[in-house]
């Protein structure tokens, strides 16, 4: 796990700065504190420097320091995350006649790239964004795997390219610092949504999307790009898959993705939270390896609501774990807040976050460098609530409206919903594709006293939020393009750019073992009932697959907590510093501050109901007087 930068620029270019790349690296080295290094390399329409920051985890000597450069000089790379079968594909590779100098997974990935190009990418599996530079074509590319699991950040125009691991880093290599983007702003302000595309909070700076990679030549005078996707799953059902055989395929290839996910050379540790994932993840640690010291991490909410301990208690004890719990106080996440924010290096929406910052740093200040995570588990497995819409959507497609009627009883049942939400659910459900395109087209306008609409329409800011629609070719398999959709370009976003930061904050690599691409495929090809059973069950198909190596209790829950933290009572903590905060926010035109102000004063005081989001609010001011600073 490390740190990657990189930029192009053309010798026309007028921006010469031989330091960039430096000023990058050395923002980057909490993702990579072993090694730093850079290098600099010549085409016909410019230069080439690429940088990288090593966190050793695989072949821990100085033959595994990157950039790194194979066949002959032709190909030189810059790669951060793990690919876990690398010692598989190397004996293919051995076999194919490459030698190999390091026992690293970054030699297999870029003879992997020289032995099948492209197409090497369907045979990884791992968490990787990488460029690789090919001296004899000329062309860089940059490629995301399949989840986004790790991050990728780009600016370009026509004379400049460049990009990193992360956004202060990439700022630091251009040659003007960007404008904040207000659609990002408004959107994460109104809507509280963000990491939705590959917009980010600045203009001009995009993300790779998931599964996605870029191409540039640099032998013109010119940059152009050709950028597309490499994964994009089948959702078509393979309807002779029995349940049974459903259920011991999910065993087996979870255990082997969690066997593949411990290849170390350094100490590993597990995230705890006492749901589902996280158990599954650490008892099949158990399983596989009866005899190996297990280090779990457990935020620990006391006295609340959402405090999980006595599930964290019962998993630790069934494996025999070394447990590690912590807790904290509005007071800790006041004075770490500005470093929290900096650590995201963009907004955020929940407090929850700061719960699994502090789990990783206790994760590092024991000792432990690589994590497991169950991330991903319910975007895949159709977890939290079962998304209902979806599967009640499918079974009126198909025009099954007996089970359609005793799935919405069972699932009203286990998850204690009320009879108007469920009726609720069932209409969005009815919902034509025709309607929810106009649906799309209308949007959803909101209205505020404190938001200067003219501003934003004077900038061409879409001020409505388009609600999720439906394709047309996922027509009676509308919860598998729901989870499709979620793991690929949605909510999943968030959550992995939440982990990578507040991970490598602390120089920790985590893991997610239930993100391989082989799992996933195989999972969205199953029948829709074998995820969101007919009684409602989220999850189903991977609950009974570990039956036998997690705690039946465990296994039988359906709750969702998960690292969540007493949210109001926390925000209330941090009310005053509230107040002090609207300053910043003038950076933002598209807000009327005096309104802001009153609005703020009254939802504190409790004599106003509202949709300000005040956490957002709080969020995004401290995120512009800290990126004004440090970016």
């Amino acid at each position: 796990m490390c740190g990657i930068a990189g930029t192009y620029r053309l010798h026309k270019s007028e921006f010469k700065s031989e330091n960039s790349i430096h000023s990058a690296i050395s923002n980057l080295k909490h993702r990579g504190p072993d090694d730093h290094s850079n290098i600099r390399l010549e085409t016909k329409g410019g230069v080439l420097d690429l940088g990288h920051t090593r966190l050793a985890i695989i072949d821990l000597s100085e033959s595994g320091c990157q950039p790194m450069s194979a066949g002959n000089g032709r190909y030189t790379i810059t790669f951060n995350g793990e690919i876990y079968n690398y010692k598989e594909l190397r004996e293919e590779l051995v076999l194919a006649g490459y030698q190999f100098n390091t026992e690293t997974d970054t030699e297999v990935l870029i003879h992997c790239w020289d032995f099948w190009g492209e197409s090497c990418l369907r045979k990884l599996k791992g968490m990787f964004a990488f460029a690789i530079f090919d001296a004899t074509n000329e062309r860089l590319w940059l490629v995301k795997d399949a989840f986004g699991i790790k991050p990728l950040y780009y600016f370009m125009d026509n004379d400049e390219l460049a990009f990193s691991s992360e956004i202060p880093a990439l700022i630091k290599m251009l040659s003007k610092k960007p404008d904040y983007n207000m659609t990002s702003c408004y959107n994460y302000l109104v809507f509280g949504t963000y990491d939705q595309s590959e917009e980010t909070f600045f203009e001009g700076i995009k993300k790779l999307q998931p599964g996605s990679m870029m191409s540039v030549d640099l032998s013109k005078d010119d940059i152009e790009c050709n950028q597309r996707r490499w994964w994009n799953p089948s959702i078509e059902e393979d309807k002779n898959i029995s349940f049974k055989q459903a259920v011991d395929r999910v065993r087996e290839q979870f255990l082997e993705n969690i066997h593949l996910h411990l290849r170390s050379d350094v100490p590993l540790g597990a995230a705890l939270s006492g749901g589902i994932d996280s158990s599954s993840v650490v008892c099949s640690m158990r399983k596989l390896y009866p005899d190996m010291p297990i280090h779990t991490f457990s935020y620990i909410a006391k006295g609340s609501d959402v405090d999980e301990e006595n599930w964290v208690d019962k998993v630790n004890k069934y494996v025999g774990a070394i447990p590690h719990k912590i807790e904290f106080t509005s007071d800790d996440l006041i004075l770490d807040l500005d470093d929290l924010i900096e650590t995201q290096g963009e907004p955020f929406s929940s407090t929850s976050i700061y719960a699994q910052y502090r789990v990783f740093k206790k994760v590092r200040e024991e000792g432990i460098t690589v994590s497991l995570d169950g991330q991903g588990a319910d975007e895949l497995l159709a977890g939290y609530n079962g998304y209902p819409i979806s599967r009640f959507k499918s079974l009126v497609e198909k025009k099954e409206f007996k089970r359609l009627l005793q799935l919405m009883k069972s699932w009203k049942r286990n998850h204690q919903a009320s009879t108007p939400k469920v009726i609720k659910y069932l209409r969005s459900a009815l919902v034509s594709d025709n309607l929810r395109d106009l649906a799309d087209r209308m949007g959803r306008k909101p209205s505020a006293e404190w938001i200067n609409f003219g501003e934003l329409e004077s900038r061409n800011i879409d001020l409505n939020q388009k609600p999720n629609s439906f394709s047309t070719d996922g027509r009676e398999r509308r919860l598998s393009e729901t989870l499709r959709n979620a793991l690929t370009h949605q909510s999943l976003q968030t959550l992995l750019r939440h982990g990578d930061r507040n991970s490598m904050r602390w120089s920790v690599e985590s893991r997610v073992p239930f993100l391989t691409t082989e799992f996933a495929e195989y999972i969205l090809q199953l029948p829709e009932n074998y995820l969101l059973s007919d009684k409602g069950e989220t999850k189903f198909v991977f609950r009974e697959a570990m039956r036998g190596i997690v705690p039946d209790e465990i296994l039988d829950r359906q709750d969702k907590i998960g690292f969540s933290t007493p949210e109001n009572e926390i925000i209330s903590g941090i009310k005053e510093n509230l107040k002090e905060s609207i300053e910043p926010l003038r950076e933002m035109p598209f807000l009327d501050i005096k309104n802001l102000e009153k609005e703020v004063v009254a939802v504190m005081d409790h004599k106003k109901q509202s949709k300000l989001r005040l956490w957002n609010l709080f969020n995004l001011s401290r995120f512009i007087s800290i990126a004004k600073e440090n970016y």
